[in-house]
């Protein structure tokens, strides 16, 4: 259980226990070069850092496919984030907010999304920029752009 003096001015955590109903396949690891949430960015940058996709066997069979230069969406786990938090005071905003209001990564399902760019693939690692989580991180799933791999209009998907 994380303190109640961790939280900032005007913050609420709920004390109602947390339900685990859902179960969710890491495929693999992403590696980045900040080990702490101080030196993370607040939102990735395409010009950014690379860092890897570290994708597990089997599903590193399933990156076939993917286009140097593509963009991708990366869904990933933020293992370190409290999940407890209604309102939060982030730094970078004057005031309080309820958190689903924010991209901040403390909620209760902390799923984080990212656009990044497909620098190259190394097997079953993918290079990319535009990431903003710590090294470590459980990978969930990647995707094309939306747009990408569209389906014409009125065809079933």
């Amino acid at each position: 259980m994380i303190a109640e003096q961790d939280l900032r001015p005007n913050e609420r955590a709920t004390d109602r226990p947390l339900r685990a109903d859902a179960a969710l396949t890491f495929i693999g690891k992403i590696r980045t070069p900040w080990m702490s949430r101080e030196e993370c960015p607040r939102q990735g940058r395409q010009d950014g850092p690379e860092c890897r996709l570290v994708v597990e066997a089997p599903w590193d069979a399933a990156l076939d496919g993917l286009e140097e230069g593509a963009t991708l969406e990366v869904l990933y786990w933020l293992n370190r984030a409290r999940r407890d938090l209604l309102s939060q005071s982030p730094a970078h905003v004057e005031g309080t907010r309820g958190t689903f209001a924010l991209r901040s990564p403390a909620r209760p399902n902390p799923i984080g999304t990212a656009l990044v760019r497909l620098e190259r693939r190394e097997g079953p690692v993918l290079v990319v920029r535009g990431l903003d989580c710590l090294d470590g991180t459980p990978l969930l799933d990647i995707k094309p752009e939306r747009c990408a791999h569209s389906a014409p209009a009125g065809a079933d998907q």
